[in-house]
């Protein structure tokens, strides 16, 4: 059933939250061990900055909106992402994982993905934002939050992530239906689109980021304890949900669709260049890193409303 915009926005509106409206002193802090801390802290610190990326994605989608309507959603949506990250800051707070005011040093493959929005996210085409998005969102958020509560067990730990996901879950269905209508373009128009965006060399870098920051991200999962079929499930619903509509149309679609094949397959010889290029990054120079742009450093875990 088609989104109706308006009646999404108002949703969105009537269903904020803040950190304020949890009770981060409750009782269940203590049910995370000693030994879970360590590879739950890297674990989170990447939660963090997902989002954190996610919040810069949709401020960059927000600029390209054709329709005032849908560019106040994802300026909400750009916000709800900086909102989660600070949530999940604050748990790490509330686990004894941070000191006062710190905030997670991001891994190389995130540094890098900071660098790659802060220098090319305004200029990609919305077509190529509105499904890369859906990706992340599905493949990254999806996957990982579902994982984390299984694993812990703090009712605090839930009540966060119920408000998170029913974010989250209202973001899936809005990046969609942007996916269906970007789809819904005259084939001229989605063509020159074509063009323009697959001559962009922000696209070549783009995607010799992803491929790193995906497998480690895999990585991560796989040192929780989970199995990776848990993250190539959620790759699969991206295309499940991108072929129920127009979105098939957009060749960016199509080659991420490709690429989640590839993933999903274990056996598939992109394993080889993905992983070699996660030990590349591994070894990546700290001094070729740029300063961290003012929009990364945003977070705060103060329970403000």
């Amino acid at each position: 059933m088609p989104i109706v915009l308006e009646d999404m926005l108002a949703t969105i509106k009537e269903r904020q939250w803040a950190l304020a409206d949890i009770d981060w002193a409750a009782p269940g802090a203590e049910l995370i061990t000693e030994e879970q801390k360590p590879k739950l802290k890297a674990f989170m610190a990447d939660l963090v900055w997902i989002e954190n990326i996610g919040a810069r994605g949709f401020a960059a989608m927000a600029k390209k909106a054709p329709d005032p309507t849908l560019a106040e959603i994802f300026r909400y949506f750009h916000a709800e992402e900086q909102k989660h990250a600070n949530a999940e800051l604050a748990l790490m707070h509330r686990w004894d994982m941070l000191a006062d005011d710190e905030v997670p040093e991001p891994n190389v493959n995130i540094r890098l993905a900071i660098e790659w929005l802060d220098t090319f996210a305004d200029r990609m085409s919305l077509s190529v934002l509105g499904t890369v998005i859906p990706m992340l969102e599905v493949a990254l958020d999806g996957a990982l939050l579902k994982f984390l509560l299984e694993e812990v067990h703090d009712p605090v730990c839930h009540a966060a992530f119920r408000k998170i996901n029913a974010d989250e879950s209202r973001h899936i269905a809005v990046d969609f239906h942007v996916l269906d209508l970007l789809g819904q373009a005259r084939l001229r128009s989605l063509l020159i689109q074509t063009a323009g965006t697959f001559v962009s060399p922000g696209l070549l870098i783009g995607a010799l980021m992803y491929v790193p920051l995906l497998n480690k991200v895999r990585d991560n999962i796989v040192d929780m304890g989970l199995s990776e079929d848990r993250l190539y499930e959620a790759m699969k619903r991206f295309k499940r949900n991108g072929e129920r509509g127009q979105g098939t149309r957009i060749l960016t679609y199509q080659v991420l669709k490709l690429h989640a094949g590839w993933v999903i397959d274990r056996g598939h010889p992109y394993h080889l260049f993905a992983d070699a290029m996660v030990r590349l990054t591994d070894h990546y120079p700290q001094r070729l890193l740029r300063p961290q742009p003012s929009w990364s450093k945003e977070l705060t875990y103060e329970a403000v409303a």
